[in-house]
């Protein structure tokens, strides 16, 4: 029986082909027998009938010079999609909130989402860590500008980040005494209406910032280990950073099983963890990212991995 598999992502045209992680996964779906639909948060749509979306036919090449074609836009269902990927990347906001609705309806018809909307929207990248306190530094989540000070005062120097970023964005290391304080807190918070984090400064960022992957709750054995670029202390890719693939330490090991069953409990099949030194420090559960690093060091077949769990699913 054929099987048809949609993503919804950001334009196409957009991905790099070296390093994108949805294009590795796609390149496995396709291995795998699916024909792919491509859409965007734009092609989402319900009506009367359900929930609908205007699919593209796509098909994937290992050819950097023609790595996608595109086929001739319908609209169709989204229950005759057997499953979806949601690969749109932040910011988590209320666009990303009624993309998800209408994926969960396509749910409840049968596709299966990965990852499960629900938990999309309850499972914000910054504060579900807060669910594993034996495995995050001393932190605080916060909009109260004397508790945000306190903060600094108690560990010295800090970190301060909104909880929709990514790629490193809008990320302040502080230290006590900084004359910027109010003005970063002022910024960062709209003058005490905005939500943030901050974390106790790890200055083990220095040797990178870990990308753990977890399929289905089974822990890929190798990390990517994204080091700060010379003055810099966000080891981001995006920031500058440079990727380095190294194996789990018993302790990454270690913080990842402590995740893991809450993540299949909670319909998160793809998951990247992020930690620095000994400390958990985010769950990327929306568009995890580092896939084309690990496998070409490796030759892990991570997307193989994704499709195998997936497929399981599936046959349940």
């Amino acid at each position: 029986m054929q099987k048809y598999l949609g993503v919804v992502m950001d334009s196409i045209e957009s991905l790099n082909y070296q390093k994108d992680t949805t294009l590795a996964l796609l390149l496995a779906a396709q291995e795998h027998g699916y024909l792919l639909f491509y859409m965007q948060q734009k092609d989402l749509f319900i009506d009367n009938n359900g929930p609908q979306g205007k699919m593209t036919p796509l098909t994937v090449f290992q050819d950097p010079d023609k790595w996608y074609a595109l086929g001739e836009t319908s609209t169709k269902p989204l229950s005759d999609l057997n499953v979806i990927l949601m690969r749109k990347d932040p910011p988590f906001d209320s666009e990303f909130i009624y993309s998800t609705y209408i994926l969960e309806a396509a749910e409840r018809r049968g596709s299966l989402i990965v990852n499960k909307p629900q938990s999309l929207r309850d499972c914000n990248e910054k504060v579900f860590a807060t669910e594993f306190p034996q495995c995050t530094p001393p932190l605080l989540v916060s909009r109260d500008e004397v508790l945000l000070k306190q903060f600094l005062e108690e560990h010295n120097e800090v970190v301060y980040k909104p909880l929709d970023g990514m790629g490193g964005t809008s990320i302040f290391r502080v230290k006590k005494g900084d004359q910027n304080l109010n003005v970063i807190i002022e910024t960062l918070t709209n003058f005490g209406q905005n939500t943030i984090m901050a974390q106790k400064y790890l200055p083990e960022i220095l040797v990178g910032d870990k990308r753990i992957l977890v399929i289905d709750g089974e822990v890929v054995p190798f990390s990517l280990a994204r080091i700060p670029s010379a003055g810099e202390f966000r080891g981001n890719l995006a920031a500058g950073g440079r990727g380095v693939v190294q194996p789990l330490s018993k302790r990454d090991l270690w913080i990842a099983q402590q995740v893991a069953p809450t993540l299949v409990e909670k319909g998160l099949i793809f998951v990247g963890l992020d930690v620095i030194g000994d400390y958990l420090t985010e769950i990327n559960v929306t568009s995890p990212t580092c896939v084309r690093e690990i496998d070409k060091a490796e030759n892990t077949a991570i997307g193989n991995k994704l499709m195998i769990a997936i497929n399981k699913r599936l046959n349940a």
